[in-house]
């Protein structure tokens, strides 16, 4: 097992070996040379990063106010107090403050043991960890945060939180705004590099997870307050442009004729090519001049990949307007221009070597090296990504770089990682900043086990999936009755907000390096651990809101929130723990933790609500307020998730 440490988190991770089957982002396509801008281009190439004394803790301890919505935060404060009083000489250590499920309390302290193994022997009072603990609860400072302490088993110290205290926060979360509950990361800048389909191919089902995955990464991470730049690292250059020009000029000899109607099907233009490639010895052979021709700067061939670039690109924009995604192109292209003063910087750091004709940088415990020239002079992905990471660490002043692509690339990205660490761009030891992961994920797949393909084996468009997810939906809404209750503008936002959720939240729900199965079925259900469901589940809680007929604008402001039911409390506490829980996603890298949360939040709810009457109740002002609140976490809950809610159903 590997274990990437991230802040105050861990995260273990098992093997991956290469992927049997194709990859589907970023290295799927050739490169070749750069093509018109020589080395002098790149800009204060004798700069160094500097590797500032920043630790990798996720969050950096500041007063209370600042983590008003972090629990643990908070309680950490309290016990890292309490355990410079007690053991004023030592052992320091951080404190371990956990939320927990006995019903002795909601969070715990774990020190104790630890402490008692460090100063057992010694001539100290404590004979036990038990009594280390009875130690951390009495040297706590007071808080109303607490209401009381308690010592279980070896020292674990439980902490039942106030449920004045409780109520008090969420009641200033609701006239605040639930951006006070966005978690703190030290982290200022951060680059997230995702979905990054080939130009001239469609985006197909392969696409889907880099594209929803890094879109909620960058969500959550702008929610805790980073400046995200949403990277699309398109593959738009490489050797196969000179077989889809000079192909594009047979089919047009009139290169003005050319457009996305006149091409059609990118994909079938794409195979096209190829085929003429592979089976035509003088069409390949024009092919490569045509290379040449387009590296040289001609301006005839420049027009014709531009005009192939921008047909993708509009292909591409009708997924993101589907999805929803926000994401800035900076293209393998736009790095060609930098990449021969990066090997020059590497080799005259003693890292670029000769073998077998081509340029390599050897890594530490692998058996094959990183090629950075191939043996014809031509570049690659290595270089043009390491070429990407100095640009982003340099020119964009990124401190955190995440790369979102499948599992199958994971070798590619430890090597590249490797050698920018022995360049001295990243820190060695991965302690401080800057920093980069890579984010794999694994496979969608279909019923039968194997990649999810359409049944002539095909793989799937992702135009032509986010449409079937749409329709089903549609029509469920239809049968339910939505057609004669609903106005057109009505059912088709709802269908459309429901069908791509749903297609969302069935792959984010799972943890990302885990294949999936795609079933409409399952993820178009509206019970269980579905979209469906917790859309439903929130347009509920709105109802609820709307048949009051009470103003919560203005209860918010006048009214209290009052926590004497047990499930009140419990839903609370669970509100409460929203802050804490994006911090650990953030952490991790990893949306399905936002998900369980989600699904949890929309149980404890459902519990409360058959529980505790609300409108008619004498408690009806206070459990209002909590329905709202809960309404609020679940928006953004859709939000970081990028899926859009649903207030009437």
């Amino acid at each position: 097992m590997q274990k990437v440490m991230l802040g105050p988190f861990a995260l273990q991770l098992a093997p991956v070996s290469s992927s049997p089957f194709l990859s589907f982002n970023r290295l799927s396509s050739f490169h070749s040379s750069t093509p018109f801008s020589a080395s002098d281009i790149l800009r204060a190439t004798s700069r160094r990063i500097a590797l500032a004394a920043k630790t990798l803790t996720i969050t950096s301890m500041a007063n209370e106010e600042e983590y008003a919505g972090n629990v643990k935060q908070q309680l950490a404060k309290l016990f890292d107090a309490s355990l410079k009083a007690a053991f004023p000489t030592g052992p320091y250590v951080e404190p371990l403050v956990a939320a927990c499920t006995s019903k002795f309390g909601d969070y715990q302290c774990n020190n104790a043991m630890g402490i008692f193994s460090k100063i057992r022997g010694q001539n100290t009072e404590y004979k036990k960890p038990a009594s280390v603990g009875e130690a951390i609860v009495k040297n706590l400072p007071p808080s109303e945060m607490i209401e009381s302490c308690s010592v279980a088993g070896p020292g674990f110290v439980n902490v039942v939180l106030s449920k004045i205290w409780i109520a008090k926060n969420i009641q200033k979360m609701l006239i605040g705004g639930i951006e006070i509950w966005a978690p703190r990361l030290q982290v200022k800048k951060a680059v997230v590099d995702f979905s990054s389909p080939n130009i001239a191919k469609e985006m197909h089902v392969g696409h889907l997870r880099s594209t929803i995955i890094g879109d909620s990464l960058a969500r959550m991470l702008e929610f805790s307050n980073v400046e995200v730049l949403r990277r699309n690292h398109v593959g738009d250059w490489g050797t196969q442009f000179g077989m889809l020009i000079e192909y594009l000029f047979e089919m047009f000899p009139n290169i003005e004729d050319v457009n996305e109607t006149a091409i059609g099907d990118l994909q079938a233009f794409y195979k096209a090519s190829k085929q003429r490639f592979d089976s035509d010895p003088a069409f390949k052979e024009r092919a490569q001049k045509a290379v040449v021709s387009l590296q040289g700067g001609e301006p005839k061939y420049r027009q014709a990949w531009m005009q192939i670039c921008e047909i993708s690109r509009k292909e591409f924009d009708k997924v993101y307007k589907r999805l929803k995604i926000r994401i800035e192109e900076k293209g393998e292209s736009f790095y060609n221009q930098y990449i021969p003063g990066i090997i020059e910087k590497l080799s005259e750091k003693g890292l670029v070597e000769e073998s077998q004709g081509a340029r390599v940088i050897f890594i530490e415990g692998v058996n094959i090296p990183l090629i950075v020239v191939k043996s014809d002079g031509g570049y690659n992905y290595a270089s043009t990504d390491l070429t990407a990471l100095w640009y982003r660490l340099n020119e964009e002043k990124a401190e955190w770089i995440v790369y979102v692509t499948d599992v199958g690339q994971q070798q590619h990205f430890d090597m590249f990682f490797s050698a920018a660490k022995r360049a001295g761009w990243l820190p060695a030891d991965g302690s401080t900043y800057p920093k980069v992961n890579h984010v794999g994920f694994g496979l969608v797949l279909g019923e039968d086990g194997k990649r999810f393909r359409t049944r002539s084996s095909e793989v799937v468009r992702l135009v032509d999936l986010l449409d079937e997810a749409k329709s089903r939906s549609k029509a469920q809404l239809i049968e339910r009755g939505k057609a004669e209750e609903w106005t057109d503008n009505e059912l088709e936002q709802t269908a459309e907000a429901v069908g791509y959720g749903a297609v969302k939240y069935a792959d984010l729900k799972n943890n990302r390096l885990t294949n999936y199965t795609f079933n409409f079925d399952q993820m178009l259900n509206d019970k269980g651990n579905t979209a469906v469901y917790l859309l439903y589940a929130h347009a509920r809680i709105c109802s609820i809101i709307r048949k009051s007929k009470k103003d919560i604008e203005e209860l918010k402001k006048t009214e209290s929130l009052v926590l004497d039911h047990a499930d009140e409390r419990v839903l609370a506490l669970h509100l409460l723990q929203f802050s804490e829980v994006v911090e650990e996603a953030c952490a991790n890298l990893l949306p399905n933790v936002l998900c369980e949360y989600l699904y949890n939040l929309s149980e404890n709810f459902t519990k409360f609500y058959s529980n505790c009457q609300v409108v008619g109740s004498a408690e009806e002002i206070s459990r209002l307020l909590l329905c709202e609140a809960t309404a609020r976490v679940m928006r953004k809950c859709f939000h970081l998730l990028g899926i859009e809610p649903v207030y009437k159903i």
